[in-house]
């Protein structure tokens, strides 16, 4: 495995995708598809397979790419396209002219709805794909319990019902049609059931779910469980079902999408190409931007990288016939026989909004990559952004976090954890025992071991940290305010508080807290700090408090070890038994000069 090659596998985002492996003549080999591309991806390389075949993939495995989509459903459609399209040496599985399952409504006097994997029908809507067939059956099931549909194939027209050619079936009979083949209905009642019908397709599926919630709980009450938990499958098939894929759907035809998305130094430019309603290419474009570039304006960027993938897919622009290009920024040079559309809603402006997200992955992922490969910057990053985010004078190389714990005053502790260049420094973590203070006082307790902490650090010569944080609000901050200001301190280090209920930061002398993005990276170190503090408290007073839970008289005879505590307790079991023996019993165990000194002891204690 090439180092470039381990490097993108330790990037891969945790999120649904498609994956694509390349040999070394730069051939697609496999495609598949992940509700988790890194565990999935990675799984290929961290274990032997038992399977030959899978054994002999890897080895030709030489690079990856993927395209990242919302969800598992739209990895399993891509995935069936991509297949289709690159027909992969190693993918065995979707390679024929098989498909998902699509619902189709037809377009006839007295529209049929039925489950078909062929789009043939001229006219004919098509709702779908299904990932799962049973979501298919379950929705075109309950659709012919709501409304009464044909489920003949007879070819019903005004001339077939004048002849009266064909006769009343038995889904007339048990009430299941009403009897469209002898026009017992009209074509505009029944028009009104298909347009709810498409409504359902077109994913508003509360009627079905509120119609078989009905239903069950009707069975329920009737004692008729089986029934009613064969309706709660499918009702449970309803609340996950998603009525149409973005990246295959029928609605879209040859079309491009292009997003642009730019930073101070670089721009990315993600393009997607469907045809036929399966997206069957993706590829992101990433230009530098040096001297004049700097100030190109987006529209310019967008012509420079439509003229670029249209000159590297030439062939498929010919063959593809490609008329309309999504984008969210129009670029400022003309296309011949080219259309750029801003699509404000429905699937191409989710498609659109797909290729977005490719985009900043990819741009997710370079910034991964050069900090990777440069450590130096990834810290240096972090570090300007905590001193923009909360004001420092300085860069916080070194970050001090402080917690408290207690369990209504015993065994009070408290704990110090130290970062340095945004990463725990283990070597310089402390504990503290509260001794001063008595009760619960988390207030007092922080003054006391900032007072201690900073004392000493002073008195050693040591360096000082940037920036304390502590765990806890307004109440805890104003206590080491007073802690720093009553040794000398308060100018030199800045203080923060992370409240614990919505992760508010406060500041020394402003009752209103700052509300950080929880996607800040500065938010994420102060957590981890925080975490970090709480568990080494945590870890540490369950420690103290076990001690105090076994400690025994025998702990406070001077001149009595663990040996000797050992000794008594085997023989005696109890400090109650030892104390009713006398001491020639005791001598027998641990000598006449022990002996003396425990008993006395014991007697003492007593009396």
């Amino acid at each position: 495995m090439t180092d470039e090659l381990k490097l993108k596998l330790s990037l891969l985002p945790e999120c649904p995708g498609v994956y694509r492996y390349f040999n070394r003549d730069g051939v697609i080999i496999y495609v598949g598809k992940a509700k988790n591309l890194k565990r999935r991806v990675n799984s290929y390389f961290n274990r032997e397979h038992q399977v030959y075949r899978t054994s002999v993939l890897v080895k030709h495995i030489v690079d990856l790419q993927y395209t990242v989509v919302n969800t598992e459903e739209e990895a399993l459609d891509l995935e069936n396209s991509l297949i289709k399209e690159f027909q992969p040496h190693y993918n065995v599985l979707l390679k024929d002219d098989k498909s998902y399952p699509w619902i189709c409504v037809t377009k006839e006097l007295y529209p049929r709805v039925y489950i078909t994997r062929d789009k043939l029908k001229r006219g004919a809507k098509y709702y779908g794909p299904y990932p799962k067939t049973e979501v298919a059956k379950a929705l075109v099931d309950t659709l012919r319990k709501l409304f009464p549909l044909r489920t003949c194939q007879h070819n019903v027209s005004r001339e077939t019902i004048d002849g009266l050619k064909h006769r009343l079936c038995l889904q007339y009979h048990i009430k299941n049609c009403e009897g469209c083949c002898r026009g017992l209905v009209s074509p505009e009642k029944y028009g009104a059931y298909i347009d709810e019908v498409r409504q359902i397709l077109n994913g508003d599926t509360k009627q079905v779910s509120d119609y078989l919630v009905e239903q069950m709980t009707s069975l329920a009450s009737q004692l008729k469980f089986e029934e009613a938990n064969e309706l709660k499958r499918k009702y449970l098939l309803m609340e996950n079902y998603r009525s149409r894929s973005v990246v295959v759907s029928p609605t879209i035809h040859n079309v491009d999408a292009f997003s642009l998305l730019r930073d101070d130094n670089s721009v990315f430019v993600n393009y997607m190409h469907v045809r036929n309603g399966s997206v069957v290419q993706s590829l992101t474009l990433e230009y530098k931007l040096q001297g004049a570039d700097v100030d190109a304006a987006d529209e310019s960027l967008m012509a420079m990288a439509v003229s670029e993938i249209r000159t590297r897919f030439a062939e498929t622009y010919e063959r593809d016939r490609v008329r309309e290009i999504l984008v969210n920024v129009v670029p400022d040079v003309d296309f011949a026989g080219v259309e750029f559309v801003v699509p404000q809603k429905g699937d191409k402006r989710k498609l659109l909004a797909i290729s977005m997200k490719n985009a900043e992955q990819y741009k997710t992922d370079k910034l991964k990559m050069m900090e990777k490969l440069n450590l130096e910057q990834r810290v240096t990053r972090t570090l300007t952004t905590l001193q923009r985010d909360f004001h420092l004078t300085a860069l916080p190389h070194h970050i001090e976090c402080f917690d408290n714990s207690n369990i209504s005053g015993s065994s009070p502790v408290a704990s110090c954890v130290v970062f340095r260049d945004g990463k725990p420094f283990k070597k310089d973590y402390r504990h503290f025992n509260i001794k001063t203070v008595e009760g619960p006082d988390d207030f007092a307790s922080m003054r006391e071991v900032l007072t201690r902490r900073y004392t000493r650090l002073v008195e050693e010569g040591k360096d000082l940290p940037q920036l304390v944080v502590l765990d806890g609000g307004k109440g805890q901050l104003s206590a080491a305010v007073e802690a720093l200001d009553a040794i000398g301190l308060r100018g030199k280090i800045s203080l923060i508080g992370i409240a614990k209920r919505l992760d508010e930061i406060y500041f020394p002398g402003d009752s209103v807290p700052l509300y950080i993005d929880k996607n800040s990276e500065s938010l994420k170190v102060v957590q981890r700090l925080r975490d970090e503090a709480h568990r080494f408290a945590i870890t540490f007073h369950r420690k103290q408090r076990s001690k105090s839970q076994i400690h025994s008289e025998l702990d406070d005879i001077k001149g009595v070890g663990d040996v000797t505590k050992k000794l008594l307790l085997r023989q005696f079991k109890s400090v109650k038994r030892l104390r009713e023996a006398t001491l020639e019993d005791v001598a027998a165990v641990v000598g006449p000069a022990k002996a003396k000194l425990v008993v006395d002891a014991l007697a003492e204690a007593k009396g």
